[in-house]
């Protein structure tokens, strides 16, 4: 396999995966203002983890949302066709995948090969992905890493809207009730997982379920989508570096 890098640019976080034979390198950094800037960044930092240089490289694929602003990858290929391929190489026989960001929510139906079949994708607002609960972690007065260790799924308060901007005052409503906060977290975990699995139904839902992006690491969201799905998932290890992985494995191909 020749060296080649995958790096995903997304809108909160950027991730990066070099292939070397069996070597893998993997970082993750904030993305910031400047998704162009990150992808330097992630570029540099994996050739310092291998000590390899730049003119090694087989090829640069990158993908996600800042993927235009990179000037530095051979090929821009969509989020979609590199998670799928990144699931299929992590999780043979995966046929849906839920892929939760920082600024969208998306399931997409793959065969065995990792070729998509069909997709659905929540890209307009920010309900059902990481900025919804961001802004909820916010206005509950914590850090939003916290979420999925402080809901309490027994004491569940239903959180009727999905809007950021009503979820918020409906929160700020709820705490001055005095609702438990770990129900409210709950309620926002539930609220996420309708929305989601609502997309995944659309689609038809087929078992062996992956779900990856930086929210699959809130076990509340995963309770809610096993919940609401109504079938087990599967967390990657490695569920941020699936779309990374996939770009790179697509460069190593084309090299």
């Amino acid at each position: 396999m020749m060296i080649a890098v995958g790096i995903d640019l997304g809108s909160v976080a950027a991730k990066g995966v070099l292939l070397n034979g069996k070597d893998i390198y993997k970082t993750v950094i904030p993305t910031g203002w400047s998704p162009r800037d990150a992808g330097r960044k992630l570029l540099n930092d994996l050739l310092q983890q291998s000590g390899l240089t730049r003119s090694q490289l087989g090829g640069i694929v990158v993908t996600g949302y800042g993927r235009v602003a990179f000037d530095q990858a051979d090929r821009k290929v969509t989020e979609i066709s590199c998670h799928a391929r990144g699931v299929a190489h992590l999780l043979p026989g995966a046929n849906t995948i839920v892929d939760i960001g920082g600024q969208d929510s998306k399931v997409i139906r793959i065969n065995e090969h990792g070729k998509v079949l069909d997709f659905a994708m929540n890209d307009k607002c920010a309900a059902g992905t990481g900025r919804f609960l961001q802004v909820m972690a916010n206005t509950l007065g914590m850090d939003v890493g916290q979420l999925g260790e402080l809901e309490a799924p027994g004491e569940h308060v239903t959180v009727n809207s999905m809007c950021t901007v009503f979820a918020e005052s409906e929160i700020i409503g709820l705490l001055a009730r005095g609702m438990s906060t770990g129900g409210i977290i709950a309620g926002l975990h539930q609220s996420v997982g309708k929305r989601v699995a609502s997309m995944a139904r659309r689609l038809g839902v087929k078992e062996i379920v992956a779900f990856t992006g930086g929210v699959a690491l809130n076990q509340g969201v995963e309770r809610a989508l096993v919940q609401e799905l109504g079938c087990p998932v599967v967390v990657l290890e490695d569920c941020q570096f699936t779309g990374a992985l996939g770009a790179a494995l697509t460069a190593a191909q084309e090299s």
